[in-house]
């Protein structure tokens, strides 16, 4: 039988929300945030930091830019070995979005590998015929040399058009990237360094056994769960967690779910526990909080779109407009700038709901405190 469905506030539901991002009481470490959320979105696109910078700022302690590549990756120009590396990067399955795994995600991402490497597609599709004849070397040369960029392997005789403009090289490594028949393992000035799967994966992780489709389907779902901590699930993924998760009813309409280990926070709102703090955090723009946007405009009252790829006169609040959270309320919006050769953090635009502008500038101070600039 399963567990009743859990009624609760809108208000309620954003203070879980606070609490289960590492909002109140952030994480003590990468690994713990890592394997809790289960993965990290990893963007290069740097206007006031990273996306996994600015995401993971908000929920570990005392993080500073560019921890999660060192947790990866290890210091620059000293990369780890296989056997001391806990996490890799790689794409959510069905989708292009980069993120950091924990090693036990390795088994279920195979099977959409498998596929990419069979389906058409210049960026990440099978390989054509001249990328298949140059695989071969390029994949002995990584055994032979360890970790390589695309121009280490640069011919100038080899450049042709794929997607966009490439060299043969860049092309290979980037589908054979998607097929998990190398990985990265390190970055050199935002530039990726490839290698083998086994200089990247422990032995037990590429020993780990290779799930069905329908642990592999469970695992999807719990793995949403985890990122957001409360998500609305389609029929065809209620039974496949049913036993992992509880119903959470929101003001009488808003039908969600959590995970059974999270649930027993709705009873401490119940008894005055965890008291809503009023600190504002800048959220980053693909914040896991915020990221389902039915989910977001329905419990935070709050529409939002990140707008780099919006034209900019359609844009409403802005290229790179961080989100404002102030207790159980998103409060507006900041739209930052760094200048890192004047030191200096510029906000292009705001909007800032009355009685949260001082609260909104030390908002931004802290944020360029963690960027180093003034």
């Amino acid at each position: 039988m399963s567990a009743p469905e859990i009624k609760i506030s809108v208000r309620e539901a954003r203070r879980f929300l606070r609490r289960t991002h590492f909002f109140d009481s952030p994480a003590p470490d990468v690994a713990t945030a890592l394997v809790h959320h289960g993965y990290v979105q990893i963007d290069p696109i740097n206007v006031c930091g990273r996306m996994h910078d600015l995401i993971l700022r908000n929920r570990v302690a005392g993080y500073r830019e560019g921890d999660l590549m060192r947790y990866l990756h290890g210091e620059e120009g000293a990369p780890q070995a296989a056997a001391d590396r806990v996490a890799f990067e790689h794409h959510l399955p069905s989708s292009n979005v980069l993120v950091a795994f924990a090693q036990d995600a390795w088994p279920h991402l195979l099977g959409e590998m498998e596929r990419r490497a069979r389906r058409p597609g210049a960026w990440s599709g099978r390989l054509t015929p001249r990328e298949k004849a140059f695989a071969p070397d390029l994949l002995a040369e990584l055994a032979t040399r360890g970790p390589l960029s695309s121009e280490d392997l640069h011919d100038g005789r080899r450049s042709y058009q794929g997607w966009g403009t490439s060299t043969l090289a860049k092309s290979t490594l980037q589908k054979l990237f998607f097929h998990g028949r190398v990985l990265i393992a390190a970055r050199r000035a935002q530039r990726r360094y490839y290698a083998l799967p086994e200089r990247v994966l422990s032995a037990s992780t590429l020993a780990l056994p290779r799930p069905d489709p329908t642990e592999t389907a469970r695992w999807l779902v719990l793995l949403r769960l985890r990122q957001h901590r409360l998500v609305a699930l389609k029929k065809a993924e209620l039974p496949l967690v049913e036993d992992r998760v509880r119903a959470v009813n929101i003001d009488h309409g808003l039908r969600l779910y959590c995970l059974h280990e999270d649930a027993a926070l709705f009873s401490d709102f119940g008894a005055g526990v965890h008291s809503q703090p009023a600190a504002v955090r800048l959220l980053a723009p693909l914040d896991p909080l915020i990221y389902d946007r039915r989910v977001t405009t329905r419990l935070w009252d709050f529409s939002y779109t990140w707008e780099v790829y919006t034209p900019a006169h359609k844009r409403v609040r802005g290229y790179y407009a961080l989100p404002l959270l102030a207790g159980a309320d998103i409060v507006g919006h900041i739209d930052p700038k760094v200048d890192r050769e004047a030191g200096r953090l510029m906000i292009q635009g705001r909007e800032v709901r009355r009685g949260f502008t001082k609260a909104a500038a030390e908002a931004v101070r802290e944020l360029a405190r963690f960027l180093g600039v003034r």
